[in-house]
């Protein structure tokens, strides 16, 4: 019975050693499959992968302040495919964490002039207050009577279902019928909100921003593309102009003209002339010179190159750069506001202000409408006329 019993027992043990052996075989190919993989996907051997695994164990386990964020950069270090000179710059700030040689704060006192540019840039405000205020107040006094206040009377003068049927008629020309019936029915929520009158007073002001933008941006774009070192000397420039947190323009423009809708005019503008800048020179550049050496080739002047060869065919990427500058002054509605704009922006300013949420809400409902309907009308203006 016992042989019997034995003789029944071995294939069962030997099938379960084969297949614990073949486990075994499966996941030691696996393994190497999986360090082959990662040794030649990511130009890292073996022992550089046991490397960083002990610096992250090591990061983990020793005491140090922010070991996640050590430990990332060490899991970086070793998995990013880099070059020989990033991985030492990585490891450079793996073993400077370990020295304690002082933290962001303990740059010498001899080298602080921060506090000394500071007070320079103050005093050149100052300067400019004093002799430049007078004049600046005047002609800003005299664009609001001519332009401004005109445009935004004649607006709020038209009978509210005027004003609809005109922007309803315009987004069906535009853009379709069925956006047409869209935007009939966001401005009808308009009017229904009572925002109506503050919608028209924020249009009037990004109209004329964005006109004067594109009065100064086209200009800048055309002759960026012509020069080189011009557009070099403007590229910082404009960097700094679009990362420039928006408050800081409210400062200058304050100090120089006051309070009011042509501060908030002229900051907005400073805030959104980038765009056209850009979108212009990038436009013309982007012209076949095949077709500008065939316009020379006709005897065409450099103006006449310029107005009937390079300026139709970049109009598309201007008028992209017209699309961003519109929205990005309707983005300074708000901020706009702090200073006089009114419109829209006063409303959520003093939903905040006064901790009225539903005020605050309903403002910034009026300014998604806004740029909804202003966004999709004014893109159809940026399709190429060879496609319509």
């Amino acid at each position: 019975m016992s042989t019997v019993t034995g003789t029944a027992s071995d294939p069962e043990d030997g099938g379960r050693g084969t297949s614990l052996t073949s486990i075994v075989r499966i996941a030691d190919a696996a393994a190497r499959w999986v360090l082959h993989y990662l040794g030649y996907r990511f130009r890292v051997s073996p022992v550089m992968w046991l490397v960083g695994i002990a610096i992250t164990v090591a990061w983990i386990l020793l005491p140090i302040p922010h070991w996640v964020r050590f430990a990332g950069l060490a899991v970086l270090w070793v998995l990013v495919p880099t070059p020989l000179w990033l991985r030492a710059v990585g490891l450079a700030l793996l073993t400077g964490s370990f020295a304690v040689l002082g933290g962001a704060d303990s740059v010498p006192e001899s080298w602080l002039v921060g506090r000394d540019v500071g007070k320079w840039i103050d005093d050149r405000v100052d300067w400019m207050i004093v002799n430049w205020r007078s004049f600046l107040k005047g002609r800003s006094d005299e664009f609001l009577r001519a332009v401004l206040l005109p445009l935004q009377n004649w607006l709020l003068a038209l009978p509210w279902w005027l004003t609809i049927g005109a922007i309803t008629a315009i987004a069906y020309k535009m853009v379709g019928r069925r956006f047409a019936l869209v935007g009939l029915a966001l401005l009808l929520i308009l009017a229904i909100l009572n925002l109506m009158e503050p919608a028209i007073v924020t249009l009037a002001i990004v109209l004329i921003a964005t006109g004067a933008s594109c009065l100064i941006g086209i200009p800048l774009g055309i002759v960026a593309a012509k020069s080189n070192p011009f557009e070099a000397m403007l590229r910082p420039v404009l960097d700094t102009m679009q990362t420039m947190p928006s408050f800081v323009y409210l400062v200058p423009v304050v100090m120089l003209l006051g309070i009011g809708k042509v501060p908030a005019v002229m900051a907005t503008v400073i805030y959104a002339v980038p765009p056209i800048i850009r979108l212009t020179n990038l436009g013309i550049r982007q012209v076949d010179p095949e077709l500008v050496e065939a316009g020379q080739a006709f005897g065409a002047t450099r103006m006449q190159l310029l107005l009937k060869v390079q300026i139709p065919l970049a109009l598309p990427t201007i008028m992209a750069g017209v699309n961003q500058t519109i929205m990005m002054a309707l983005a300074m509605v708000v901020v706009a506001s702090m200073i006089g704009a009114r419109g829209l922006g006063i409303e959520v300013l003093n939903g905040i202000s006064r901790l009225e949420a539903g005020r605050a809400l309903l403002g910034g409902i009026g300014i998604v409408i806004m740029a909804v309907l202003i966004d999709r009308i004014s893109q159809r203006l940026v399709r190429d006329p060879r496609e319509q």
